[in-house]
C-alpha cells in the first residue's frame, strides 16, 4: 500500500442516501422511546422532542450540505474544523472521534446487535471468560465478530461497502415500514392513548434529557460528509443525500412511534425495554416480536457498516496531513480503500465493546460528539468570514439563523447533559483534550520532515 495512491469517487446519490438513512437508522428508534416517555411524561410531549430534534438534526444538515460541497474532502468535520479554527482543533476532533464518538458509537451499535440476538440465544448473556475483573460474554464476542467482518467488506472497496450499504438499507426501511403498518392498523390499537401521561421530571431538564435520547437516535446525519472524497459530483449529490436523508428518517421516526403509542399506553411504553417488540407481541404474537428483533438487527448491521465505512476517512485524512501514524494514510492500491485506518478502527471499536454497559456507551458517546458538531456548524459562519473565496455551490438554506440556532439549542443540550451526568460528560471532555500532547507530537514530526507541511 502507498500513499501515493488515491481515493476514488465510486458512490453515487443512492450510495450517499443509503450512508446517512442507514447509519441514522440504527438501534435508537427501538430503545430510546422508552427514555424519553419517562423524561417528559405525555405522548405529546414525546413527539415535540421528535419534532425539535428533527428540525435540529435538520439544521444541521443543511448547514453541512454548504461545508461539504465546498470541500468534498475525506474526512468531513475534520477538514471544517481545521480550515476554520487550525489544525489543532481538527486533530481533536479527529483523536476523539477515533478514540470516543465514532469507535464508541459502533460499540454501542454492536452491543445492541447481540442484546437482540440473545432474543433468539439467550445463552449470549452468559459469560464465555473471566480476565480478572473483566468479564466477557458470548454476546461481546458475536459483537465484536460483526465488527471485524464488516471492517473485512469495508476493506475489499468503497464500492462494495456502498453496495451493501444500500441493500441494507432498503431492507431495513422495508421492515420498519412493515412493523409501522402493522402497529396503525392494529384492532387492539387506542387512540386515547395519545392523551394519557405519567410522572416525569418537570421543566427544561426533563425536556433536555428527553431530546439527548431523540438525538442520539437521529445522530449519523454527518457520516456522508466523511466520504465526501469518495462521492461523485459532490457539490450535487452532498447537499441532496443530507437533506433528504435527513427527511426519510425523521417520517420514519414519527410514524414508528405513532404505531408504538397506538398499541400501546404511555405506562406500557416506559416499562419496555424493547418498545417495537412488545407492540409487535402484542398485535401478533411472539412471532411478531421475533420479527422486530429481526428488523433491529438488520437496522443495526446497517449502521455500523456505514460507520465504519465513513468513520475510517477521519484518522486517513489526519494521517495523511501529517498528524497521525503515517501507515494510517495508506491507499490499498487494488481496492483503493484506507486499509490500515479501516483496520484501526475496527480493531479499537472492537476492544471497546468489552469496556462497558449499552447506556454507559450511550452517555459516553453523545457528549462528546455534540460539541463537536456544534463547532463544526459555527464553522459555515467563520469561513464566510475567513475564507470568503471559497467556491460555495450550495449556500445554507436560512443563514445565519440556521446554523446559529444549532449552536445554540447544541449548546443548552451539552449543560443540560453536563449536568444530569457530571462524570461521564467531564471523562468525555478529559478524553478529548488528553488528545493534545500526541497533536504536539505529530505536529514537532511533521515539521521536522522537509515538505511534510503540505496537504496532498
Amino acid at each position: 500500500m502507498s500513499e501515493t495512491h488515491q481515493l476514488r469517487r465510486d458512490l453515487g446519490l443512492w450510495g450517499a442516501v443509503a450512508i446517512v438513512v442507514g447509519t441514522v437508522i440504527g438501534s435508537g428508534i427501538f430503545l430510546v422511546p422508552k427514555t424519553m416517555i419517562q423524561r417528559v411524561g405525555s405522548v405529546e410531549m414525546v413527539f415535540v422532542v421528535w419534532v425539535v430534534g428533527a428540525l435540529l438534526s435538520l439544521a444541521g444538515a443543511l448547514t453541512y450540505a454548504e461545508l461539504a460541497a465546498a470541500m468534498p474532502e475525506a474526512g468531513g468535520e475534520y477538514v471544517y474544523l481545521r480550515e476554520a479554527y487550525g489544525p489543532m482543533f481538527g486533530f481533536l476532533y479527529g483523536w476523539t472521534q477515533l478514540l470516543v464518538a465514532k469507535s464508541g458509537s459502533i460499540a454501542t451499535l454492536a452491543t445492541a446487535f447481540f442484546i437482540y440476538l440473545a432474543n433468539f440465544y439467550p445463552y449470549l448473556e452468559g459469560n464465555l471468560a473471566s480476565i480478572g475483573p473483566l468479564k466477557i460474554s458470548y454476546g461481546q464476542v458475536a459483537a465484536i465478530i460483526v465488527i471485524v467482518g464488516l471492517g473485512v467488506l469495508n476493506y475489499f472497496g468503497v464500492k462494495v461497502g456502498g453496495s451493501v450499504q444500500i441493500v441494507v438499507t432498503v431492507i431495513k426501511v422495508a421492515c420498519i415500514a412493515g412493523i409501522i403498518l402493522v402497529g396503525l392498523t392494529a384492532t387492539a390499537g387506542d387512540f386515547s392513548n395519545f392523551g394519557k401521561a405519567i410522572p416525569s421530571e418537570a421543566g427544561f431538564a426533563g425536556f433536555f434529557a428527553a431530546l439527548v435520547a431523540a438525538l442520539w437516535a437521529y445522530d449519523g446525519w454527518n457520516n456522508v460528509t466523511m466520504v465526501a472524497s469518495e462521492i461523485k459530483n459532490p457539490q450535487k449529490n452532498l447537499p441532496l443525500a443530507l437533506t433528504f436523508g435527513t427527511l426519510a428518517v425523521v417520517l420514519v421516526y414519527l410514524g414508528a412511534n405513532l404505531a408504538y403509542f397506538y398499541v400501546l399506553s404511555p405506562q406500557e411504553v416506559a416499562g419496555s425495554d424493547r418498545v417495537a417488540a412488545v407492540m409487535m407481541r402484542r398485535v401478533l404474537g411472539d412471532w411478531g416480536a421475533g420479527a422486530v428483533s429481526v428488523a433491529a438487527m438488520i437496522s443495526i448491521f446497517a449502521a455500523i457498516n456505514g460507520s465504519i465505512l465513513s468513520g475510517s476517512r477521519v484518522p486517513f485524512a489526519m494521517a495523511r496531513d501529517g498528524l497521525f501514524f503515517k501507515s494510517i494514510a495508506a491507499v490499498h492500491p487494488h481496492y483503493f480503500t484506507p486499509a490500515n485506518s479501516i483496520i484501526a478502527l475496527s480493531a479499537w471499536s472492537a476492544l471497546l465493546v468489552l469496556s462497558g454497559s449499552y447506556e454507559d456507551l450511550f452517555n459516553y458517546v453523545i457528549f462528546g460528539s455534540w460539541i463537536l458538531y456544534a463547532l463544526a456548524t459555527a464553522s459555515v459562519i467563520v469561513l464566510r468570514i475567513k475564507r470568503p473565496d471559497i467556491v460555495r455551490p450550495y449556500r445554507t438554506l436560512g443563514y445565519p439563523i440556521v446554523p446559529i440556532i444549532f449552536v445554540m439549542v447544541a449548546g443548552a443540550l451539552l449543560i443540560s447533559t453536563l449536568l444530569d451526568n457530571p462524570v461521564r460528560s467531564i471523562s468525555g471532555l478529559g478524553l478529548i483534550f488528553a488528545g493534545l500532547p500526541f497533536y504536539l507530537y505529530w505536529k514537532n514530526q511533521k515539521n521536522q520532515v522537509p515538505g511534510a507541511a503540505a496537504r496532498p
